[in-house]
């Protein structure tokens, strides 16, 4: 099933998405350098996981949970 389907599949998606943007952008800070187009999607979920990481980091222990109870 795809991912736009499944709800918890896409909150999955966009957690991996958050989370590896952050951590790229913590790799390479040269690599963000636009806030719009495509480009501008990556650094806005690199924004979100740097401004909101206590948040983000405790969804995702939760989605890991509620994997491993699956």
């Amino acid at each position: 099933m795809s991912a736009l389907f499944n709800f918890q599949s896409l909150l999955l998606v966009v957690l991996l998405i958050i989370c590896t943007f952050t951590y790229v952008k913590a790799q390479v800070p040269s690599l963000h350098s636009s806030k719009y187009g495509v480009v501008g999607m990556f650094w806005k979920a690199a924004r979100i996981g740097e401004r909101l990481s206590p948040y983000v980091a405790l969804s995702c222990v939760a989605m890991a949970v509620s994997l491993l109870l699956e």
